[in-house]
């Protein structure tokens, strides 16, 4: 089996995740290189993975001739700029999402990468985790007819800090992103209008940052279905994460992962074990799979299934649903 030499640029949490699923893929990658320029250990991550370069200039790394693809796990700012300069350096990519907070510079990123012919994929998770992607299944093989009702519920299990809350861009394009994705995934079909409520119920200091923290987002699709998404900042019993596709021949309905299915039914009632606490439990195997997509899309020279076109629709819609937010109406796309 061929293995991809590849370079992790940021080694915060999801930079972690990222190189340890990396380090389990052993058969499909050699980790070459990584580099953080604010991470005092990088030296004993390089280490603990057996990384023999490591660098605090992400430049070193794209200028090593070895480094066929690169993982991009760095903040938010320094995406946009690093896929340019991977893309022209040649090497695949892979970015967490957001491709970038500006729409025209998403859209200058996509034409760089096509003209270079770059594989580039979009850190969407949730397109890979085993409950959404069999409701998608369902939807693409007619299972359940024409879509006519799309549900998501996304609900941290509490808010990040007010720290973070500041430099996050805001719900939409911080936390409903995911789901503004998975409900054109979930639908197959093409998000044309949003109608966002929002408010501050969990946190009054979110509020003052300019930011809400609990939204209903309805939408209406090109194939006629309509949605509905909520989301909260707290849900106090855990990570709750819940999708239904309603057709004309049935639905399809996805619940919250358990550590178990087991119920226990007693005199005194009935017991389940807990959802997870957090998206690392919930979705640990998801992200997993999008490495080996990835992988895949490398050797295979294929398309990635969450592209750069779905980063740019998704900033779109979260654009949108903050438009609406703000001017309380309807906005087109």
């Amino acid at each position: 089996m061929q293995k991809v030499k590849i370079a992790v640029i940021g080694t915060g949490r999801i930079g972690r995740i990222h190189l340890e699923n990396i380090a389990n893929l052993r058969d499909q990658y050699e980790l070459t290189y990584v580099v953080d320029p604010f991470n005092p250990d990088l030296a004993a991550i390089a280490d603990k993975y057996k990384i023999d370069k490591f660098s605090k200039d992400y430049q070193d790394a794209l200028s090593d001739k070895e480094v066929q693809a690169v993982v991009i796990a760095s903040s938010t700012n320094t995406h946009a700029e690093i896929i340019e300069a991977a893309s022209n350096a040649g090497k695949a990519v892979f970015c967490e999402k957001p491709v970038d907070s500006d729409i025209g510079r998403i859209k200058e990123i996509l034409r760089i990468v096509a003209k270079n012919q770059t594989i580039f994929q979009v850190g969407f998770n949730r397109r890979f985790d085993h409950n959404f992607k069999r409701i998608h299944d369902y939807v693409v093989a007619g299972n359940i007819g024409e879509p006519q009702l799309i549900k998501i519920s996304s609900r941290d299990p509490e808010p990040p800090s007010i720290d973070y809350l500041k430099i996050s861009g805001g719900l939409f394009s911080d936390m409903m992103i995911h789901d503004l994705d998975m409900v054109r995934y979930l639908s197959n079909s093409e998000v044309t209008e949003v109608y966002a409520r929002g408010a501050v119920l969990v946190n009054s200091e979110i509020e003052k940052v300019g930011d809400i923290d609990t939204a209903i987002v309805s939408l209406q699709f090109a194939n006629g279905a309509l949605g509905v998404i909520d989301n909260s900042r707290q849900a106090v019993y855990g990570y709750d994460q819940r999708a239904e596709v309603f057709g004309s021949k049935g639905q399809a309905t996805s619940q919250n992962d358990r550590l178990s299915t087991v119920e226990l039914d007693t005199k005194e009632g009935s017991q389940l074990d807990k959802i997870p606490f957090f998206f690392l439990e919930r979705y640990a195997q998801a992200y997993a799979s999008e490495l080996q997509e990835f992988y895949n899309c490398i050797v295979e020279k294929k398309v990635p299934f969450a592209s750069g076109i779905d980063g740019l629709k998704s900033v779109e819609l979260a654009v949108a649903c903050l438009k609406s937010l703000k001017e309380n109406r309807p906005i087109r796309l």
